[in-house]
């Protein structure tokens, strides 16, 4: 890769490391990035999917970085992509495959993320000996079992809903993508009394104004099937969806949902970020304009990371959800404040509020 399209992306952060991984005999390829290691050896998610380009997976490993250091955890920031569709047949051989290119790249602590999960962890961790979001036989915290990063967005929704005087209670909520964290948040909410009016997957979208029986389909989802196939909802197009009215918005797929050219579909009051860079920032600037509240994601959805150092260092799964309940809370709290009362962006927000806390690691790095 050229310098010249490094510094197209480069800062005083990071990044530390981007490397591209090729085996031709398995058809194995890959990007890691290692953004920054102030904080300690960096952890950050695995994804599989096989359309990631490299900037994507650096903007990711950007926003753990921004994510560890909001959440006081210490570790650094990073994330990977297996570039293959997930439903792949040598998926297990692929992910061996890969723990062995990135064994020598001790800093990285891979943990799970779209299209991996703790069984992809189990692999892994038995390929290098290290991995978080490990399955309980191995002494894991397993973060999608849990429900870890949904549960950070439900606490997340407890602070806007009281800063903001937003009941709970019969608010209409979208939760964009079905996946672990989508139907993890829609359980939490679903405790508090909000109305899941649509949600949708890959195949697509499906609403009801009345509210949708989400235990039914958690349990018709987790056959493996479409949530257009659950008969729980009217089937409609992904751009329907995201075109209809609520009062809690939740992405929680893939990166730029939302850009400058279609953000004007958005027609929410509170935005809960449960998927990482889910909307561009000068998207989401423009939505603030407009009077929508964000909490980005680095604060919203850290109960994932959170859990997992929480796991890498030894500790139980009562102390991961106080973990993520104490600091979740003080961030949304604190990001609030600054943009309702202080003025500033969101996303600029919570970078300053990283960056804050880095500042003094920094600074006893050794400068080359």
């Amino acid at each position: 890769m050229s310098a010249h399209y490094i510094d197209s992306f480069a800062d005083d952060l990071g990044p530390e490391k981007i490397v591209h991984i090729y085996e031709p005999e398995s058809g194995l390829k890959a990007i890691v990035v290692i953004d920054n290691l102030s904080l300690g050896p960096a952890v950050g998610g695995c994804r599989m999917a096989s359309d990631v380009s490299t900037r994507e997976v650096f903007r990711l490993a950007r926003a753990m970085t921004l994510k560890n250091a909001l959440n006081d955890l210490p570790h650094g920031g990073a994330k990977s992509a297996i570039l293959e569709d997930p439903a792949v047949s040598n998926k297990e051989a692929l992910v061996r495959e890969f723990a062995r290119a990135i064994k020598n790249l001790p800093d990285y602590i891979p943990g799970p993320d779209m299209g991996t999960d703790e069984t992809c962890m189990a692999y892994i961790h038995d390929e290098i000996g290290r991995a978080v979001g490990l399955p309980k036989a191995l002494g894991g915290l397993p973060l999608d079992e849990l429900g870890t990063t949904g549960y950070g967005l439900a606490v997340a929704a407890d602070v806007a809903s009281e800063v903001l005087g937003l009941p709970l209670k019969n608010a209409r909520v979208i939760i964009q993508g079905f996946g672990n964290v989508g139907k993890a948040v829609a359980r939490f909410l679903t405790e508090r009394g909000v109305i899941i009016i649509a949600t949708c997957d890959k195949a697509g979208a499906i609403h009801d104004p009345k509210g949708i029986n989400i235990p039914a389909l958690i349990e018709f989802k987790n056959s493996g099937r479409c949530v257009q196939d659950s008969g729980l909802g009217e089937s409609l197009r992904h751009e329907e969806m995201l075109q209809m009215e609520s009062d809690i918005f939740i992405p929680s797929a893939r990166p730029d949902v939302f850009s400058v050219d279609n953000q004007h579909w958005l027609k929410t009051k509170l935005v809960l970020e449960g998927a990482n860079i889910p909307i561009t920032h000068d998207a989401a600037e423009i939505m603030v304009d407009r009077g929508i509240v964000i909490v980005p994601d680095v604060i919203a959805n850290g109960g994932g990371v959170i859990c997992a150092a929480t796991e890498y260092q030894g500790m139980n799964e009562k102390q991961a959800f106080e973990r993520i309940e104490s600091t979740i809370s003080q961030n949304t709290r604190e990001v609030l404040e600054r943009t309702l009362k202080q003025g500033h962006y969101p996303h600029s927000a919570s970078i300053m509020m990283a960056k804050e806390r880095l500042k003094e690691a920094m600074t006893f790095r050794a400068h080359m």
